[in-house]
C-alpha cells in the first residue's frame, strides 16, 4: 500500500476510536476540526439532533483576507476565534473537542487555543 493510503486509514481508525467516546449533546456540543493541506474548518455540533449549530472555516472572506496562506496556524487562530463567536452567539459556552483523528499539535492545537481565549470552554 501507499504512504498516502495507509495515513488516511490510520487516521479514519483513530477517529472511530475516539468518536466512539466523544458525544455532543444540545447542552454540551461537540467541536469538530477538519484540516487538509490548504484550508481548516470547524463545527459545533449537536450530534443528539445531528444539526450543525456552527461553522467556521478559512474559505471565508473575513478569515481567508486576512491571513497570508489559508491552511497554517495563523489561519487556524482566526478560524478559532471565529467559531467561538458564533458558538458564543447561540449561547453555547462549553463544548467538547473533537479532534478528528488529527494530532493535537500545530494547526489543530491553534485552533483549539484561540477557541478557549475568545471564551469557549472545554
Amino acid at each position: 500500500m501507499s504512504r498516502i493510503k495507509d495515513r488516511k486509514e490510520r487516521r479514519a481508525r483513530i477517529k472511530r476510536r475516539y468518536r466512539s467516546t466523544v458525544r455532543g449533546t444540545a447542552a454540551r456540543p461537540r467541536l469538530a476540526v477538519y484540516r487538509s493541506l490548504r484550508h481548516v474548518y470547524a463545527q459545533v455540533i449537536d450530534d443528539e439532533a445531528g444539526t450543525t449549530l456552527a461553522s467556521a472555516s478559512s474559505l471565508e472572506k473575513d478569515v481567508s483576507g486576512s491571513a497570508s496562506h489559508c491552511g497554517n496556524s495563523e489561519a487556524a487562530k482566526l478560524v478559532g476565534k471565529v467559531i467561538a463567536e458564533r458558538a458564543k452567539e447561540k449561547g453555547l459556552e462549553t463544548v467538547v473537542f473533537d479532534r478528528g483523528g488529527f494530532n493535537y499539535h500545530g494547526v489543530v492545537r491553534a485552533m483549539a487555543e484561540a477557541a478557549r481565549e475568545a471564551g469557549l470552554k472545554f
